[in-house]
């Protein structure tokens, strides 16, 4: 008795059976992504000190986005969505299990361990990509955005707080047990995720063209949507800023603010109890503010986290603010993903989402290469008030366009349709 009403308390029963395995396949597949987050870093440490090949590798797990992103998503818009989170996923258990095996074996080099972040990295953009498109299908709208919370609880918990320490632990006692275990739970999460039933007759009717032609098309709706194009451009435009101030992070923690190492490892933890306590309050966030009121909100915090951290030289001051940056930033995570999950049709869900996660990674790649030319001219405060900047004016000139972004409703009768053969 129990167990049912925690289990309706966690997933209620009008969110449905269907995304209860969808949730249940999520956070089990996070807990080993998460023991990955610590354990990958340390396995490529482990065969190189060549700091090339260690920004290599972290560049080779978010280059297939800029490469297969658009792909990914017209391709989710064309088959069984459910079908190709398995199929990604079992491409996963199976580089996972040659990477055991070469560690196992012993015959483990730098070169193999960039190859499978790399094949690692391509399986999850289309596994991601797909991902995010099942909750609408199986959530009603009004209900999406507590659905979208709870799928983030998950990966806070999972893959922010609980995984990264248990990989450190695991890769200590054997560099291959904290790969055994994501591959385990990867594979359970297939197991899961294939109880939601077949997912084909929810997507693209027409498969009779390119994948070429659906990308295009897909981009044409999104850019012909004002409101779901002027939000993509902010994403774009906040992740540029964000990653030219986290890229040097790091360095600002320990030679501005002197945290040292142990303070900048709380700095993360900071940001993930923030985005716990962010995720377990959008229901209440939902039911008594506007969504244009906590866009609004979320994006004027942005602007001010970034004036704070470029001000602040205390470790307790740096602390507060990232758990404030956890709390709306999860909150605009939710809110930002269940106003185009709302709006966006479902045969566009696949193409439309790729394209913001490509603005996400591409952002955050734009913004990492200007933040260290930034922070080497002016010094590590700099590229925090660039983000200052840039996010200010960004907010200044979307600020009256939020509330029509917020209640975006779907196009009825208003989808491009193709016009001419592709071929």
């Amino acid at each position: 008795m129990f167990v049912s009403r925690l289990l309706d308390t966690v997933c209620p029963p009008r969110l449905g059976g269907r995304f209860r395995w969808l949730l249940a396949s999520s956070w089990t597949t996070n807990i080993g992504d998460g023991i990955a987050m610590a354990a990958g870093p340390l396995l490529v440490a482990s065969q190189t000190d060549d700091a090339r090949l260690v920004a290599l590798a972290a560049l080779l797990r978010g280059l297939p986005w800029l490469l297969f992103g658009l792909h990914a998503g017209a391709i989710a818009d064309r088959l069984d969505r459910r079908t190709i989170v398995v199929v990604g996923n079992i491409v996963r258990v199976v580089v996972l299990a040659l990477l055991c095996a070469s560690l196992w074996t012993g015959v483990v080099s730098i070169t193999l361990v960039l190859v499978v972040l790399f094949a690692l990295g391509t399986a999850e953009v289309f596994v991601d990509n797909t991902a995010g498109t099942l909750t609408p299908m199986f959530v009603a709208k009004a209900d999406l955005g507590i659905a979208n919370s709870r799928l983030q609880a998950g990966f806070l918990t999972a893959n922010q707080l609980v995984g990264p320490p248990v990989g450190a632990f695991l890769f200590a006692a054997g560099m291959a047990w904290p790969f055994v275990t994501q591959l385990v739970s990867v594979l359970l999460g297939v197991v899961l995720v294939a109880r939601i039933g077949s997912t084909r007759d929810q997507v693209k009717a027409d498969t009779g063209t390119r994948v070429r032609h659906d990308i295009v098309e897909g981009v044409r709706w999104l850019w012909r949507h004002a409101a779901i194009r002027t939000l993509a451009l902010v994403i774009l435009t906040f992740n540029i800023t964000w990653g030219a101030a986290w890229s040097v992070l790091v360095l600002w923690a320990l030679h501005r603010v002197g945290m040292g190492e142990l303070g900048f490892g709380l700095l993360t933890t900071a940001s993930a109890l923030g985005g716990m306590v962010g995720t377990v309050s959008y229901g209440w966030l939902e039911r008594r503010f506007d969504p244009a009121t906590l866009m609004k909100v979320c994006l004027l915090l942005e602007v001010l986290m970034h004036a704070g951290l470029a001000l602040t030289t205390v470790p307790w001051v740096a602390l507060v603010i990232m758990f404030g940056f956890g709390v709306y930033a999860f909150v605009w995570l939710n809110v930002s993903q269940t106003v185009r999950q709302r709006a966006v049709p479902t045969e566009f869900q696949g193409r439309v989402g790729s394209v913001y996660l490509i603005a996400v990674f591409g952002g955050m790649v734009i913004g990492q290469g200007l933040g260290g030319v930034i922070a080497e001219e002016w010094g590590l405060a700099a590229p925090f008030w660039f983000a200052f900047v840039g996010s200010a004016i960004t907010l200044a000139l979307v600020w009256n366009r939020l509330a029509r972004i917020a209640h975006a409703e779907e196009p009825t009768g208003e989808v491009p349709r193709p016009t001419t053969s592709p071929h």
